[in-house]
């Protein structure tokens, strides 16, 4: 799955995690616990199984975001898209192992009028969800690492 790299807004980052990714997959496709780690997030619900075509319901920041997920391949790959505000969203993590630990690398992309109209800075908003939500990843799946360890 490729997110939109045309779109007025794209961000990425990388993240090296001393976790084995099944520890990665486990955090970050447990939608439901999606607020119990990642702070930026109030609340967040899958509507039935982790698998391609569920929605879930999640708000960050001043909205509710429904997503779609397009590609469930674990423990490498997790993508959907979602719409809220008049902006669609295209993000995708992917999850490669790196001796004893995993590096993970999340794209997103943002199209839409608002997106158009505020493009730097929507560019700088969702470059800093991203990051955080990698920090955040990053800090839950060593803390169970190592509770497992």
């Amino acid at each position: 799955m490729e997110i939109d790299s045309a779109a007025p807004a794209v961000a990425r980052g990388v993240i090296d995690i001393a976790a084995a990714p099944e520890v990665v997959w486990g955090v970050l496709s447990d939608i439901d616990g999606w607020p119990t780690w990642n702070p930026s997030i109030a609340s967040a619900e899958l509507d039935g199984e982790l698998v391609h075509g569920s929605t879930f319901r999640w708000k960050a920041g001043p909205g509710t975001i429904t997503s779609t997920l397009r590609h469930v391949d674990p423990p490498r790959e997790l993508g959907w898209t979602g719409k809220t505000f008049g902006i669609n969203a295209v993000h995708v993590h992917r999850l490669e192992q790196r001796g004893d630990s995993t590096r993970v690398i999340s794209e997103e992309s943002w199209d839409g009028l608002p997106v158009r109209l505020l493009r730097g800075r929507m560019q700088k908003t969702l470059q800093k969800a991203l990051d955080d939500g990698l920090q955040s990843l990053g800090a839950e799946a060593e803390r169970r690492a190592a509770l497992e360890g």
